[in-house]
């Protein structure tokens, strides 16, 4: 279990981000652009960390205590997922059958390397997290895309051309749930179609569930492993405390498998070209899983604040953005095309409103005239930010 910290909890005021301190941070967020850009890109949240982490990283300086870290043991990191699973979703799962790696993005790769063939078939799910692309390319696999179709109420798989697009060679499927970019969490009856479809056609499927305590009420992240026997056993779930408690750079994950084959082969590379987890990874994660819920708590009525603030300013001042509120993650996925810019929407708000958001294309199929907006920040920030965006707007109007 981890160390007890002394530390008093007390109520953050979110509202009161100092813009000073953002721009100092060392981070590709606030480091990436110049100073006169608002960044509102990658998936960092802009928030300070939860208290008990602050006191961890505060007391791990003050007594210089950066050695090896011990390895992650069944009693600790795994044990506590496990807990943490059960308690938030109802999932039964094994610590035996969790191994500790650096990053979810390095959980995909090892998969890929280690469970399928030389040019085997990798279904992607488009738009989506743009390592999940670049993953299936770097280790020569053959990408199977799969776009997900936009409806009325949002974006869906579409199980017809899914069907028809996995051929015999089809080995894997990369499924990302809560969705990135588009915010979807899907439902019971997609994940029961989707898990069917993988028993049928005999595919691995790599689930990345790294947002999954990131979901905005009513919805319920449902991890796929839990439908059965069948599926669980061919699924492997990738997870981290890192995006939900803001706590990316301290790099730390877990990969839980569904069998024993799966985790076997999944190891069967050296230990050492995994690399190693860093203590304050370790410890952080910890007392995330441990002690951080009233943090996420507070951060996550906040969030769903913004969201609500974001379609209002939206609708009123930016209605050529075609949106839908994500169901989880605090990402928007925002549909520029009708506003005729005459360049990539990401490049004309960098250039004329000087707001960086993610560029549409970047997430595959299906990206192309959208923008990604991260909307983990203080109010008057994201009003900065959509009022720069709303201004660039009106001075492009004929």
């Amino acid at each position: 279990m981890p160390r007890q910290l002394n530390y008093n909890a007390r109520a953050m005021n979110l509202d009161d981000l100092d813009l000073n301190r953002l721009r100092a941070t060392r981070g590709e967020k606030w480091q990436t652009y110049p100073e006169d850009v608002l960044p509102l890109w990658v998936a960092d949240m802009d928030f300070p960390v939860a208290e008990p982490i602050r006191e961890l990283l505060r007391e791990t300086f003050e007594n210089s205590d950066v050695g090896y870290p011990l390895n992650p043991r069944r009693e600790g990191l795994p044990s506590m997922f496990a807990a943490r699973m059960q308690e938030r979703f109802g999932w039964d799962l094994d610590p035996a059958r969790v191994e500790v790696i650096t990053d979810v993005v390095q959980g995909l790769y090892v998969a890929l390397l280690t469970l399928t063939a030389e040019n085997a078939g990798a279904v992607v799910q488009t738009p989506v997290y743009p390592p999940f692309l670049a993953c299936v390319a770097d280790v020569g696999r053959r990408m199977v895309p799969n776009e997900l179709v936009r409806g009325e109420s949002g974006y869906a798989i579409d199980f017809d051309a899914l069907r028809a697009d996995m051929d015999a060679e089809t080995e894997v499927l990369l499924f990302c749930n809560p969705q990135n970019p588009t915010g979807r969490v899907f439902r019971r009856e997609e994940l029961e179609q989707l898990a069917e479809l993988a028993i049928e056609r005999d595919v691995v499927i790599i689930s990345d569930e790294i947002h999954a305590d990131l979901v905005h009420a009513p919805h319920r992240h449902i991890p796929l492993a839990t439908l059965g026997p069948e599926v669980e056993a061919r699924t492997i779930t990738l997870n981290s405390a890192t995006k939900a408690f803001n706590i990316a750079g301290l790099r730390c994950s877990i990969a839980a498998f569904g069998s024993a084959s799966l985790q076997n082969r999944f190891k069967s590379l050296p230990r050492h070209v995994l690399g190693g987890i860093g203590t304050l990874g370790l410890a952080a994660t910890e007392l995330a899983w441990t002690r951080g819920q009233p943090w996420l708590d507070e951060v996550l009525a906040y969030l769903d604040g913004n969201r609500a603030f974001l379609a209002d300013f939206l609708r009123r001042e930016l209605p050529g953005i075609r949106y839908h509120a994500p169901e989880g993650t605090y990402l928007a996925w925002m549909d520029c095309r009708e506003l005729e810019l005459g360049r990539e929407p990401h490049a004309f708000f960098l250039e004329e409103g000087r707001v960086a958001l993610g560029r549409g294309r970047n997430f595959g199929q299906g990206g192309e005239g959208f923008v990604r907006l991260n909307f983990a920040t203080s109010r008057c920030i994201l009003t900065e930010g959509l009022e720069r965006m709303a201004k660039a707007m009106r001075s492009h109007a004929p």
